[in-house]
C-alpha cells in the first residue's frame, strides 16, 4: 500500500528538524551518559538505573526514525491563502451545538491541532468563512461552521 505525502508547511518543517536535531544532539548524548554511568554500578542484570537508560534510548532512536520518515517523505506545501483553510490555517469553528472551537491544521501535532488527514482536518481543507462542514467523526457525525481564518 502506497503511502501519501505528509504535507508541511515550511514553519512545520522547521519546527520537526529543529526537534530531531535536538534528539540527535544533547539528548542522545545524555542517554549514552546515562549508559555510560549505570553501567559503572555493576552486575547489569539487577541494574535498574541501567535498564531505565536502555529502555529511554530506544524511545529516542524510535522517535528519531519516526521524524527522519516524515521528513523524507514530507511535501513542502505554502500556506493557504487567509481567506481559504489550509495546511498551517487557524480556524474559528462553531459546532450545531454551539460549542466553539480553534483548531490548527497541522501534520506536526501539539495542544489545539487536528491533522489535514482527519475527519475534521480533511472536511475543512479549501472551505472559507461561513461554509458549513458535516464532519463523520468516530464518536459520531456533527456539522460546524467556519467562523474565522487566521
Amino acid at each position: 500500500m502506497a503511502e501519501e505525502e505528509e504535507q508541511l508547511t515550511a514553519a512545520q518543517r522547521e519546527q520537526l528538524e529543529a526537534e530531531l536535531a535536538d534528539l540527535e544532539g544533547p539528548k542522545r548524548q545524555a542517554v549514552v551518559e546515562a549508559i555510560a554511568t549505570a553501567r559503572g554500578h555493576g552486575d547489569l542484570s539487577e541494574n535498574f538505573e541501567y535498564h531505565a537508560a536502555k529502555n529511554e534510548q530506544g524511545l529516542l532512536e524510535a522517535r528519531i526514525r519516526t521524524l527522519r520518515a516524515r521528513l523524507d517523505g514530507a511535501e513542502i506545501v505554502e500556506q493557504a491563502a487567509a481567506d481559504e483553510v489550509g495546511v498551517g490555517s487557524v480556524v474559528d469553528i462553531e459546532r450545531d451545538d454551539g460549542q466553539k472551537l480553534t483548531v490548527e491544521i497541522s501534520a506536526v501535532g501539539g495542544a489545539g491541532t487536528v491533522s489535514p488527514t482527519s475527519p475534521l482536518g480533511s472536511v475543512l481543507l479549501g472551505k472559507k468563512v461561513g461554509d458549513t462542514v458535516d464532519v463523520s467523526a468516530p464518536k459520531g457525525a456533527w456539522r460546524a461552521t467556519i467562523a474565522n481564518i487566521h
